[in-house]
């Protein structure tokens, strides 16, 4: 038994990496840009030029601390056209837009060329102070000014992450007609023709055969995919020692946030299913014993009527009936404590104590489902088990009918129940999001539920990654019960 647990253990190694990679696949191509969902703006009263610098300085410093200037994996299948440090641009969608440039033109230099252009027209037109313009001719209005100024900064925007010609070419127009009717704008007449000229050289310049050849890079362990599983020396551990990232909601570490709440829903599971395993068995037994009869059929019936009903719909029903002042004010609306009265120095048993009001119609909600599910696993097993000829050998014998079942029949008969019990381990760590949000407990299951509204990928990755894992844990606790309870089961 040890010798096959220990090779079992060895084969998550293999399990884990592809899960790992899988998770880190989602979390680089999730939409969005983690840099602007961290960064706050300098939010102050200087000029528009230096909020853009404090911002920048901001975003610079997120992406180094993510790791995100760094390339992606160890290796790179490109093609000859592509750029092999195209990760070093700080802005997501302006690497998008550089790609797609790369593929229509072929020649990377070109569309280089082209970037920097319209960094440099971005540069000047972040020069202009429309306040100031203002004050020196006062036969301009400052709104007026103001507007000219947006909308030029946004063709500039739209050039940044847009490699349409269509759209191209419109913001080009936009830009020209802006320029003629503001002579405000003048300052930026140069450098708009630098970068028309850099743009018709992506076409004249063409070598799109470079496209179709095929190129390797190698950059070594200094890349994101390390960083984030194995970490670094300095403020990164990576996601084998514990570091899952930061959450995008408040910029906390996933690690601090995610122990707080498995704790309360790993206790959640583990008494629904110890609830659930200690009626369901029993009910199976007599049903598969008493089969066909009155009572096997009322049983099925209201068991089935049980996991019919939605579990969002049972627990508003049971807190408007038993939380609910205009009826029967029984347990608590909401929450696992009463923060008013509860002190964390408590024993455990006064805690315990204390709570226990508030998990009565979460438990509930939680266990009802299960009822029907396992105890007809139960009945299937258990009527299939005494039918056996071992069974009808011990009978034979004039061993108790009470005796036969409960020592010969039933140990075999759990088999498949326990193959469900595998699934108590990612519970703990993906919780039940309905429940938890209907009862307000602060467990995982809201966590996941705020991280999903929210786009906060981090937290996503993190429960995807720990449920995997412990999805291969409960299957190995799984196939060691099953030798324990069946003695001709065995692991060599």
């Amino acid at each position: 038994m040890f010798k096959y647990a220990i090779k079992r253990i060895i084969t998550f190694i293999p399990m884990l990496i592809a899960i790992s990679l899988l998770s880190f696949i989602i979390s680089v191509n999730a939409p969005g840009d983690p840099v602007e969902r961290l960064a706050k703006s300098a939010e102050s009263e200087g000029s528009a030029q230096e909020q853009s610098g404090a911002s920048k300085k901001i975003k610079q410093e997120l992406r180094k601390k993510l790791g995100l200037d760094l390339p992606i994996f160890y290796l790179s299948i490109t093609d000859l056209a592509s750029s092999d440090t195209l990760y070093r641009i700080q802005d997501k969608y302006h690497q998008v837009n550089l790609k797609a440039l790369t593929h229509q033109s072929g020649n990377w230099q070109a569309v280089s060329n082209y970037y920097l252009s319209l960094l440099d027209l971005e540069k000047s037109y972040r020069k202009i102070d429309a306040k100031l313009i203002a004050e020196n001719d006062k036969t301009l209005d400052l709104n007026i000014v103001n507007e000219a100024c947006n909308q030029f900064g946004s063709e500039i925007g739209s050039l940044l992450e847009t490699s349409d010609n269509n759209l191209v070419q419109n913001s080009f127009n936009k830009m020209n007609n802006l320029l003629s009717s503001n002579s405000f704008l003048v300052p930026l007449t140069k450098p708009l023709i630098e970068l028309e000229s850099r743009r018709t050289a992506l076409s004249t310049n063409r070598t799109q055969w470079k496209t179709y050849i095929p190129a390797l890079n190698w950059y070594g362990a200094n890349n994101q995919y390390h960083l984030w599983l194995f970490g670094n020396n300095n403020d990164r551990k990576g996601l084998l020692r514990g570091d899952f990232g930061i959450s995008y909601i408040d910029s906390q570490p996933i690690q601090d946030k995610i122990w707080q709440k498995v704790g309360i829903s790993f206790s959640l599971s583990l008494i629904s299913i110890f609830l659930a395993y200690l009626i369901s068995i029993p009910i199976g037994i007599y049903s598969a014993y008493r089969k066909d009869s009155a009572a096997d059929k009322g049983m099925s019936l209201i068991l089935f009527i049980l996991y019919s009903m939605p579990s969002f719909f049972v627990g508003t029903l049971l807190l408007l009936q038993f939380a609910n002042p205009d009826n029967l004010a029984w347990f608590p609306v909401s929450g696992i404590q009463d923060p008013t009265i509860f002190d964390p120095e408590w024993s455990f048993w006064k805690k315990i104590q204390h709570r226990i009001p508030f998990l009565i119609l979460p438990i509930i909600t939680y266990t009802y489902g299960s009822f029907a599910f396992l105890s007809r696993i139960m009945r299937v097993g258990m009527i299939d088990i005494v039918s056996q000829d071992y069974i009808r050998t011990a009978r034979a014998k004039g061993l108790e009918e009470k005796k036969v079942i409960l020592k010969h029949a039933l140990r075999n008969s759990l088999l498949p129940i326990i193959t469900v019990f595998a699934a108590i381990f990612p519970m703990a760590i993906g919780g039940s999001i309905i429940i938890e949000v209907i009862f307000s407990i602060p467990g995982m299951g809201v966590e996941i539920y705020n991280s999903i509204l929210n786009y906060d990928y981090p937290m996503i990755i993190t429960v995807f990654t720990l449920s995997g894992f412990l999805t291969m844990v409960g299957y190995l606790v799984s196939d060691i019960l099953y030798a324990v309870v069946d003695p001709r089961i065995s692991y060599k």
